[in-house]
């Protein structure tokens, strides 16, 4: 374990610029969960919760597939992850939905992130000895309900399969950490309205995601959260005509794990941070009121973004937007751009990111790709 790990430190640090030693940023375990795949919400800025629903809506808000408006669709996706430095570290998405009748439907993904070929060597007697090569790996499997409880505002639930397989094979100590996650979400979309003579339509969302137990890698060793998150965002469809169609969308989120505590040793010298050992449970409701620099610090570990698309005719879209988040929680701060095209129900969209911080995205400069086909039968 400790070399794949030592392997992913030296990748991650060439992308960071410069963090402050004092931040206390938030990690946990698997956090590709957090990773945007599809390229329609990666290039407004990696939101989803209130956008207008999609193939891909399993990852930001399930409950907006009792609106979409065919009846079953499937969507695979490819992002490049680190491209500036290897070109096999990638993540892979799979959904599919079902409207089962106007009122529920269900929808099922599954993600594949690979962390690339790994190749150990031995030096014996002075010879280098091939110790072969592994693939470290992790994946999830989610499984989605969601029913209409009116007209206009629908919930969903989700559940989610989690398995790390970090191990190496000379970590004979260690195993893959599994888990399991549930999704709580909700979704309104209202009726047709005119705001300044033009046809409008609002929608709000909210999903907490990837609620469950920690990870667990080595035997008696410690435990990692996974990226329980909360997710709350509003949007705004403005219809200028028949032919041209503006969605402006407004999204928070905030990561529901504990806030990492200072570390000192014996002689009181400062150490570094790591988040204390309590439930995943307890960490949640924690989350929200144990930032050592109180609300101040609890309202900087909010992200923000903003996104923009722009429609022409349902078959031609551009998008932008922007992500924000606290200096000293990361800095992950990026513009992001897409176009997207619907041809006969099949649906192509390509984002690009473009960093504004000092602290280097893995996906700057990256294209991410993402294809869906829709298939409108009767139900």
């Amino acid at each position: 374990m400790d070399n794949i790990k030592s392997l992913l430190f030296i990748l991650i640090l060439f992308f960071i610029q410069k963090i402050d030693a004092q931040d206390r940023i938030i990690t946990t375990g698997v956090p590709f969960l957090m990773i945007t795949s599809d390229a329609r919400a990666a290039g407004m800025g990696d939101i989803g919760a209130a956008t207008s629903p999609d193939v891909f809506s399993q990852q930001w808000n399930p409950a907006k597939y009792t609106f979409i408006s065919a009846s079953s669709g499937v969507g695979l996706s490819y992002t490049p992850y680190l491209s500036k430095l290897v070109n096999d570290i990638f993540l892979g998405n799979l959904t599919y939905y079902k409207k089962l009748n106007e009122r529920s439907s269900w929808a099922s993904s599954l993600k594949y992130f690979s962390l690339g070929d790994v190749q150990f060597n031995q030096v014996i007697a002075g010879s280098i000895i091939d110790q072969g090569v592994e693939r470290p790996n992790e994946l999830t499997l989610d499984l989605s309900y969601s029913l209409k409880l009116s007209e206009r505002f629908s919930m969903a639930v989700a559940a989610r399969y989690i398995r790390s397989d970090l191990k190496l094979a000379s970590d004979s100590d260690n195993n893959s950490a599994n888990s399991l996650g549930i999704d709580i979400a909700g979704y309104y979309q209202s009726k047709s309205f005119t705001l300044k003579g033009l046809s409008s339509i609002f929608r709000s969302g909210f999903n907490i995601s990837n609620i469950g137990p920690r990870l667990k890698y080595d035997e008696g060793g410690k435990q990692n959260f996974i990226p329980t998150n909360l997710r709350v965002g509003n949007g705004l469809e403005v219809s200028l005509d028949d032919a041209n169609v503006m969605s402006f969308s407004l999204e928070f989120n905030k990561l529901l794990v504990p806030t990492p505590i200072a570390i000192y040793d014996d002689m009181n010298n400062f150490l570094g941070y790591e988040q204390p050992d309590i439930s995943f449970l307890r960490g949640i409701i924690s989350s929200f009121n144990d930032a050592p620099d109180g609300i101040k610090e609890e309202l900087k570990e909010i992200t923000w973004a903003f996104g923009f698309e722009y429609l022409f005719q349902n078959t031609f879209s551009l998008r932008t937007g922007y992500f924000n988040e606290s200096k000293i929680k990361g800095s992950r701060r990026y513009i992001t751009f897409g176009t997207g095209f619907n041809i006969n129900q099949m649906d192509l969209n390509v984002s690009y990111l473009f960093s504004t911080s000092n602290v280097r995205s893995p996906l700057e400069n990256t294209l991410r790709f993402s294809l869906a086909f829709n298939i409108n039968e009767s139900i």
